[in-house]
């Protein structure tokens, strides 16, 4: 009897299924950009620059949102209504601060003559704007989801303490937060 208990304590969630396999081919789109920004720096007329200084603070701003985000799972586990909430909100807020982040280190680079788009880019430019903005789109979605669990749980009549919605979205943002460091790494190092 304990060993059935203990079986059906370890299946994972149809919505996890799915989570992991989205997660499984963002990490493939993403090796495949990486893969191709090695190949495409290996030729002539490839612009090499240095990442700004602004992308340190947003990659802080991230590593705090993996450790609020899981402050809030324990909290609703624990049925701690308020911290939750708390914690949720602000994680999304978190997400929006690495956004705007992201967005001024953008800035920095064009007010530095390093065009990411138009005539005057350069591939290294433009991969950088491909990479990282694609993993800002995953970073919006995850803020999307956030604010969606945040509202639910303000919201919602139901009494109930259901930790799996904000248990998906906690694993995709811990995914998208490893991303970003990989991502940050990759491109330091790489570049």
């Amino acid at each position: 009897m304990d060993t059935v208990a203990s079986s059906e304590k370890k299946k994972l969630h149809p919505y996890q299924i799915l989570l992991w396999v989205g997660i499984g081919s963002i990490i493939m789109m993403f090796a495949g950009l990486t893969s191709a920004y090695i190949v495409k720096k290996s030729q002539a007329n490839w612009l090499e620059f240095e990442l700004p200084t602004i992308f340190w603070w947003s990659t802080g701003v991230i590593l705090l949102s993996s450790f609020t985000i899981q402050m809030a799972v324990k909290k609703i586990k624990l049925g701690e209504m308020g911290p939750y909430r708390g914690f949720t909100a602000l994680s999304a807020i978190l997400g929006l601060v690495f956004v705007i982040l992201q967005i001024q280190g953008y800035q920095q680079l064009e007010a530095n003559h390093i065009a990411l788009t138009g005539p005057r880019s350069n591939s290294a430019g433009s991969f950088l704007l491909v990479i990282t903005g694609i993993h800002l789109l995953h970073m919006l979605a995850g803020v999307i989801a956030l604010v969606g669990v945040y509202i639910k749980a303000n919201f919602s009549k139901s009494t109930p303490v259901n930790a799996l919605p904000v248990e998906l979205v906690a694993t995709f943002w811990h995914f998208v937060d490893i991303l970003w460091i990989y991502l940050f790494v990759f491109l330091m190092w790489v570049s």
